[in-house]
């Protein structure tokens, strides 16, 4: 009888598993590998219990997060800031939007020749990423720390060509973030986003030259489309993302390299 008993408990929890785990709705998030995938993993359990299916694929370039959400191969992703999703908006003609903010990653200069800024030589070889916002975000951190001056000091899209004064001639050279940490020793400094710094093992709040202070306008955010940004399983993310258990992950985890904006 007790066996019987057992069988039949083990039976309806099986069915009850099998029923919550084909209620979950799936919901595809592309994100860069640190720190969005490892934010998005910490609450992936959490959403589970919230019935939904949180599918992360990590990708390691700025383009592909935004053409997969675009083009309805995944629903969300969760890399960029907003003046790169407006300048991707503009130029690839999509109309993808934020759902909500989460974090800031303050952008930093390194170098593993020299151990200021005041060693840069003459002409010394610069590398910025090679995308408008980025590459103007680089070059106004340059301008903020006395090495140049813009034409227009408050440009984000502004490129080495926006420069009116650059008293050490240094020698810009534009690449694609990902490739910037894998050249450091090529280079006399490099600009180089928080998320791939992190990935070859920089510590921004030790290893940058120069770092953005707190008060970065350049917020990461979780972005969508218009027809699906509303949508339950989205907003459950939304909330998840906001939640104080994030907040103090992000604290504990990467101590002051990535700051929370909720």
């Amino acid at each position: 009888m007790n066996l019987k008993k057992t069988l039949v408990a083990l039976a309806a929890a099986a069915v009850t598993t099998f029923s919550v785990s084909a209620s979950a709705e799936k919901l595809s998030v592309a994100a860069t590998p640190v720190p969005h995938a490892e934010i998005l993993k910490f609450i992936k359990p959490k959403l589970a219990k919230e019935g939904v299916d949180l599918d992360i694929k990590v990708f390691t370039d700025y383009i592909q997060p935004n053409i997969q959400v675009a083009q309805k191969r995944m629903d969300a992703n969760y890399f960029q800031h907003q003046p790169y999703l407006d300048e991707f908006n503009e130029g690839r003609g999509t109309n993808l939007v934020a759902v909500t903010g989460v974090h800031v990653e303050p952008f930093g200069a390194y170098s593993s020749k020299i151990d200021s800024l005041d060693d840069l030589k003459d002409g010394a070889v610069v590398a910025i990423p090679n995308d408008p916002t980025n590459g103007g975000r680089a070059l106004l951190l340059l301008q903020k720390a006395g090495l140049i001056k813009l034409k227009d000091a408050s440009k984000i899209t502004a490129t080495p060509r926006d420069i009116a004064e650059n008293p050490k001639n240094l020698d810009f050279k534009e690449l694609e973030p990902a490739t910037l940490p894998r050249i450091l020793d090529q280079v006399d400094l490099a600009l180089i986003n928080t998320n791939y710094a992190l990935e070859a093992g920089l510590n921004p709040t030790k290893d940058a030259l120069v770092i953005e202070g707190s008060d970065s306008p350049y917020v990461n955010i979780l972005v969508a489309r218009p027809d699906n940004k509303d949508s339950e399983a989205m907003q459950k993310l939304a909330a998840a993302l906001h939640s104080d258990a994030v907040k103090q992950f992000i604290l504990d985890k990467y101590k002051g390299a990535v700051v929370p904006a909720f």
